[in-house]
This record gives structure tokens, C-alpha cells and sequence, in this order.
């Protein structure tokens, strides 16, 4: 199990996290939490399986993906 942070490499912030959060639970994936305290935050963070998270995260990239449409032939000089 592992936060977003250690998956990530960075801190994800409230907005991903919930979105992965409700993702987790609508997928009935299990969730663990962790207490950590550092100088930026201190509280619980979530614990996900690296399987989900990839999972999650391959998909969001595919989804984000914008397929280019070449070198377009319509414009004008």
C-alpha cells in the first residue's frame, strides 16, 4: 500500500487525492491510512495498492490524451 506522494514523487493535493479517493471507493478498492507529520503537513493521508494507482493514472493519461492531427493543409499565407 502507498500514498499518492510516494507514487507520485510529489504532494497531490486535495483535488486529485479526493478525485482518487472516490474513484477507490466506487471500485470498492481497499483504502488504508497513515498518520505523517513533516513541515509542509500533518495529518492522515490515504494508503492505495500501487496496482490501483497505476491502473488509475494510465487511464487519466489515455483520457487526457489529445491525438494530434498532423500538419494541416487549410491555412492560408
Amino acid at each position: 500500500m502507498m500514498s499518492l506522494y510516494d507514487f507520485l514523487g510529489y504532494a497531490a493535493g486535495q483535488e486529485l487525492g479526493g478525485l482518487v479517493c472516490k474513484t477507490a471507493v466506487k471500485l470498492k478498492e481497499p483504502i488504508q491510512e497513515r498518520e505523517i507529520t513533516n513541515t509542509r503537513y500533518k495529518g492522515k493521508v490515504h494508503l492505495y495498492r500501487k496496482e490501483f494507482l497505476e491502473e488509475y493514472f494510465r487511464l487519466k493519461k489515455e483520457a487526457d490524451y489529445e491525438p494530434s492531427i498532423g500538419d494541416r493543409q487549410d491555412y492560408q499565407l
